[in-house]
């Protein structure tokens, strides 16, 4: 009887052998593609997910696209951006090429359920939402131009110095140090609040009582790991990649002049920051230092410009920023804008209910939102 039961045993384990090996024999390759792409977030029917953007116009539910790829996926999908940011290097970039190699290799006419039309989706803000923002002031030496003849401020600083430092200017111990041949001033930073964040195509609401409100075309740099102290050989190791992002600002002031600009009423109100519509992870674009710059307001061109125009380039923002305070993925860092601003022309533009702008970034891609009276 015990040698039966031997017997039996070793014929169940064969049959289980032999069913394994011949399932992982039928399951074919993942193929591996090496086509660009973007990242968003997205809303499909009340359900939020993180998307692989193809083309600037279909989109790919990574989470669901990952359950159907052949064997086990490698890596849990993402929870949202934050997440895929932090988890990309660790197999989620793979996995992304996994999965828009098999949509590739699929049939054709047999379009997976979980690739949508991007026009079929709501596109929200692609970090949801970072914990940190800086921005960076006058980081073009023609916008701190433009800017002169408007700011007030402390003595000596209503005149442009085009991003030349002052007379007297030094290091910021332990911050900046800069170098005997540095002629640019030390770089300027501000915080803004996460809460401004909208997306691609909702509207930036106008402050009920304030009238003097501004756009500033900038170039998102967000963060891919942790950055404390980085130095400057070391910056770009920390970068996942570039987004889009708005700086409305209220150029109407508080009131008085007790101790000096306030940078909340400037920068925070509700929907002053849209962002968006996606990330161009930083592989798909080869330097940041080179882009062309569009900013359009109702169709008509009012900021043109590059990036190579910046004062500080993207890397020594993020270096500056690093030894204030910790950089987490997905923090984003706006870093500047070009001239062209409403408030520097003659007569001064502001933005009115009813208008629409469109902000673009070589490579990265155009945000466009619309303008309302505040509710």
């Amino acid at each position: 009887m015990n040698g039966w039961k031997l017997l039996l045993g070793t014929l169940a384990r064969l049959v289980v052998l032999v069913a394994v090996s011949a399932c992982s024999g039928s399951a074919p390759p993942v193929e591996v593609s090496s086509t660009p792409f973007k990242l968003g977030t997205f809303e499909l029917e009340g359900r939020r997910f993180v998307g692989v953007v193809l083309g600037d116009s279909e989109v790919i539910d990574l989470a669901t696209a990952s359950e159907e790829l052949p064997g086990s996926p490698s890596v849990s999908p993402p929870s949202d951006m934050k997440d895929l940011i932090a988890r990309y290097e660790d197999g989620l970039r793979d996995q992304i090429r996994e999965v828009i190699g098999s949509v590739e290799a699929a049939p054709e006419g047999s379009r997976p359920a979980y690739i949508h039309q991007l026009s079929a989706l709501r596109v929200m803000p692609p970090i949801m939402y970072p914990l940190t923002m800086v921005n960076t002031a006058a980081n073009y030496a023609e916008h701190d131009l433009e800017m002169a003849s408007v700011r007030a401020g402390a003595p000596g600083q209503t005149v442009s110095t085009e991003g030349a430092a002052l007379p007297g200017t030094e290091s910021a111990p332990g911050i900046w140090e800069r170098r005997e041949d540095d002629w640019r001033w030390n770089p300027f930073m501000f915080l803004k609040s996460p809460a401004a964040v909208i997306a691609h195509g909702e509207a930036v609401q106008i402050p009920p009582g304030r009238s003097q409100i501004e756009w500033e075309c900038e170039l998102g740099l967000v963060i891919g790991r942790s950055a404390s102290r980085v130095p400057l050989e070391e910056a770009e190791d920390h970068v996942f990649g570039y987004t889009l992002e708005n700086d409305i600002s209220d150029r109407g002031g508080r009131g008085d002049d007790r101790y000096g600009s306030d940078w909340l009423v400037t920068k925070s109100h509700d929907t002053f920051a849209p962002m968006g519509p996606f990330i161009t992870p930083k592989e798909f674009l080869s330097d940041p230092r080179g882009l062309t710059v569009t900013f359009s307001l109702n169709g008509e061109v009012l900021q043109q410009g590059t990036t190579a125009q910046m004062v500080h380039n993207v890397f020594e923002q993020l270096v500056y920023a690093s030894n204030i305070l910790t950089l987490r993925p997905g923090d984003v860092i706006a870093t500047g804008t070009p001239p062209g601003s409403g408030s520097a022309r003659n007569p001064p533009l502001f933005l009115q209910p009813g208008d629409r702008m469109e902000c673009t970034y070589e490579g990265v891609g155009t945000l466009s939102n619309p303008v309302e009276a505040g509710r």
